[in-house]
């Protein structure tokens, strides 16, 4: 795979705003618009400093060090929300998910199936930074409904999420293997939270044919639209297809806090009028996650299409 040139992806200002003011109404209109335009920005986080970013990684580090048996305890009944090993399309890759990360208690109990005696400095920090990542996430969404009109929605909204904290581990290839750590394709959660090692990787595509290589800031994160916040937003928010491709010759960390609504995704009536009829037909976010595990002919936005069509 050739390699793609080193490009930034737009940056947005969005913390320690107060909301009522210009300021604040300026920042939601750019963040509605980059995601219409992207689907993707990166933001730099006071809460995110390298002693923690490099606290926050350590753990992680720790975790997938474990034997693999261990790691394969982290089990869920919810498609993707468990342990993923290597697979024929993904040799690179491994995955754990903590569900309901926002809880210390879920947690611990993560911590305590991979360490019997448990393990409180993994949790408290991972923990720690479950709740910095969701607090992001939903402002992110709060500008968004804000900037649309749609505000007086984003406090039920708020009330039925649900969030899943995965973490990830690339290493490089081996001399005879694919350097595609992770294969093009949407997210299925609501918005996607991305940070990083020291180890570039994602590659995000923002027109039809056009990779760019993202090269994160330090302190910062990535904010991904998705599947599901496509449809919930009448197709007005662009849901990017992004991989990872490894060229280091280091292990590539990264987490991903993955947010979920809990019942049935609806688009707005405000956001529904003769120029823009409705596309999607309201769905169960956890049963369109059901459909995809079972049926991954389309690793892009034409899973949600197929499953509002056929359901």
């Amino acid at each position: 795979m050739a390699s793609i040139p080193q490009s930034k992806l737009p940056v947005i200002n969005i913390e320690n705003m107060k909301p009522g003011t210009e300021t604040w109404l300026s920042a939601c209109h750019k963040v509605r618009h980059t995601l219409e335009e992207y689907g993707c920005f990166m933001v730099v986080s006071d809460g995110l400093s390298q002693d923690f970013k490099k606290e926050v990684y350590a753990n992680v580090k720790t975790l997938f060090d474990l034997p693999t048996e261990t790691k394969m305890k982290n089990t869920s009944p919810t498609p993707f929300h468990g342990y993923l090993g290597p697979f024929r399309t993904r040799q690179l890759y491994e995955s754990m998910g903590i569900e309901h990360a926002t809880s210390l208690d879920d947690v611990e109990s993560f911590a305590n199936l991979m360490w019997p005696s448990g393990n409180d400095q993994f949790s408290k920090t991972m923990h720690s930074y479950a709740n910095l990542v969701s607090k992001l996430e939903n402002l992110v969404r709060k500008m968004v409904f804000e900037s649309y009109g749609v505000d007086k929605y984003h406090e039920s909204f708020s009330e039925s999420m649900t969030f899943v904290l995965r973490l990830n581990k690339y290493r490089p290839p081996k001399s005879n293997e694919t350097n595609l750590g992770a294969v093009p394709h949407t997210d299925k959660d609501f918005v996607t939270i991305l940070s990083q090692n020291q180890e570039n990787g994602l590659e995000v595509q923002i027109k039809d044919d056009e990779w760019m290589n993202v090269e994160f800031l330090p302190s910062s994160f990535v904010v991904m639209a998705t599947d599901a916040f496509m449809a919930w937003s009448n197709g007005r928010i662009k849901s990017p297809s992004h991989r990872v491709v490894m060229n280091g010759q280091e292990d590539r960390y990264s987490i991903a806090l993955f947010s979920f609504k809990k019942g049935i995704i609806e688009i707005p009536e405000e956001l529904v009028d003769e120029e823009h009829p409705p596309r999607f037909k309201p769905f169960d976010h956890f049963k369109f996650l059901e459909f995809y595990a079972k049926d991954s002919r389309y690793l892009d936005h034409r899973a949600i299409e197929l499953f509002c069509e056929n359901n």
